[in-house]
């Protein structure tokens, strides 16, 4: 498969976008659209994946005391407004740097259906070549698949940005973490865990370091990444996981540096 050299995937997650009270991270949320800015202004295109619209929708609605905040129609209510509110912050600070952004809100029927995906594969090009930034993200209040399901093709905003890599043929998808990178054991626990910089092939043994869950307010946790991952690299696209509040990491990996772990991409 032919890859896009200029055309990156960044993925950001919740935990990157909101504080610990769960509200919006202003200036974390301004620091990566300024770092996007930039990299779109050297020349490569922008596709950002983000999480984040059910917490903000849980914050803005009040609902953290409410004893059915959990139940899926509450998570879809939370998503619908989250939503809005995290489209208002991308498109005020985008546009505070001469940037034009586009919503794009994914089903899983979108990619596996022949004629829908040729659709939303045509969307995207068309968006990249008039400069646009889409940010995509899944239709959580019409979608119970990343909430819920177990059946999925998505299972959360890591595997959709690795599709949405190899549907645009990306060079590149960098995940955005609440960590450095992938590390030997989990540095939360173990002060001593040792970040591994270089992953060439994922197996099993690769997998038996990943853990459990993410953080307290997404739904991914490394193994997640893994999974997106090795969709990602045996499509040929290099892969980075590193940490989502030092989004200038950037800059490196794009001129092809180093940066918390690097899956390579095989073919």
């Amino acid at each position: 498969m032919a890859l896009y050299n200029n055309r990156i995937v960044v993925k950001v997650g919740t935990s990157t976008l909101t504080n610990d009270a769960g509200k919006s991270d202003l200036r974390a949320t301004d620091r990566l659209v300024c770092t996007l800015a930039d990299i779109h202004n050297m020349g490569y295109e922008v596709i950002l994946v983000s999480s984040g619209a059910i917490a903000v929708g849980r914050n803005k609605l009040n609902m953290q005391g409410r004893p059915d905040s959990t139940t899926m129609r509450m998570k879809q209510a939370a998503a619908a407004v989250g939503q809005c509110s995290l489209m208002y912050l991308y498109d005020k600070f985008f546009g505070d740097y001469d940037k034009t952004v586009a919503q794009i809100l994914l089903n899983a029927e979108d990619i596996e259906q022949e004629e829908k995906k040729e659709n939303l594969t045509n969307t995207f090009h068309a968006l990249l070549e008039m400069g646009v930034i889409p940010i995509v993200n899944e239709n959580d209040s019409v979608s119970y698949t990343e909430i819920e399901s177990e059946d999925r093709l998505f299972g959360d905003n890591d595997m959709l940005s690795s599709v949405v890599a190899v549907l645009c043929k990306a060079k590149r998808l960098v995940i955005l973490s609440d960590i450095d990178g992938f590390y030997d054991s989990d540095p939360r626990l173990h002060p001593n865990a040792k970040l591994i910089e270089q992953i060439d092939t994922i197996d099993e043994s690769v997998y038996s370091l990943a853990g459990g869950a993410g953080s307290r307010r997404g739904t991914g946790g490394m193994r997640t990444k893994l999974q997106a991952a090795q969709l990602a690299t045996s499509n040929g696209i290099d892969t980075i996981v590193t940490n989502g509040k030092r989004p200038e990491a950037l800059y490196d990996i794009v001129k092809g540096g180093k940066a918390g772990t690097l899956f390579t991409g095989k073919l």
